[in-house]
């Protein structure tokens, strides 16, 4: 009798020594929450129509504002406001010279709202990964890689003499290959979303 209640006890304790997934702490995952909402819908609207709304960046902002304010008060209305700053300035030589189109910037800026600059940042490195695999598999399928090699070599040619590309190799070209950025976005922000909640990032 006694040597089944100790064995009851012991797998008792295993059971309980067992690991547990890291509990989500909402008060600081409750950024992500809008962030990655409005990162999926952009994925979608960008992956079947090649364009991210007006609508929805402007909501992803207000929501970004809205819930850094109500959490962190002043400081985190101004983590929003930095953040959104930084999307649009980061990425505002690029639409310039046409290699990355309005509603891609504006998608950074409401995503800054959201995560604050830090966290925006860590997901524009990750967005910038997942968009070079992405444009590497499809000039390697088009058979397009040395073309893709000098297009690259000419526009930041033109960033770096702050002069405009030519059309041959900006968005205005139809034949180019065009990655969508706000896909590649879209999953950086998941990836980190989900390495957030838990409790690896």
């Amino acid at each position: 009798m006694s040597v089944d209640w100790e064995s009851h006890k012991v797998q008792g304790e295993k059971r309980a020594e067992a690991p547990r997934l890291p509990a989500v702490n909402m008060f600081q995952f409750g950024p992500w929450i809008p962030a990655i909402a409005v990162a999926i819908v952009a994925g979608v609207l960008d992956w079947r129509c090649r364009r991210i709304p007006n609508w929805l960046t402007v909501s992803g902002f207000a929501a970004g504002v809205a819930v850094n304010t109500i959490l962190f008060r002043r400081p985190g209305l101004e983590t929003a406001l930095l953040g959104t700053v930084m999307g649009l300035g980061l990425l505002l030589p690029f639409v310039l010279v046409r290699s990355l189109g309005a509603g891609d910037m504006k998608l950074a800026g409401a995503l800054g709202a959201c995560l604050g600059w830090r966290q925006l940042l860590s997901v524009l490195m990750g967005t910038i990964l997942v968009a070079g695999v992405m444009a590497l598999a499809l000039v390697i399928w088009k058979g397009r890689l040395k073309q893709t090699l000098l297009n690259i070599a000419h526009l930041l040619a033109a960033l770096l003499s702050l002069r405009m590309p030519a059309s041959a190799v900006s968005l205005d070209d139809p034949q180019s290959t065009k990655i969508p950025f706000g896909v590649a976005m879209a999953i950086a922000v998941l990836v980190y979303g989900m390495g957030r909640a838990m409790g690896k990032l």
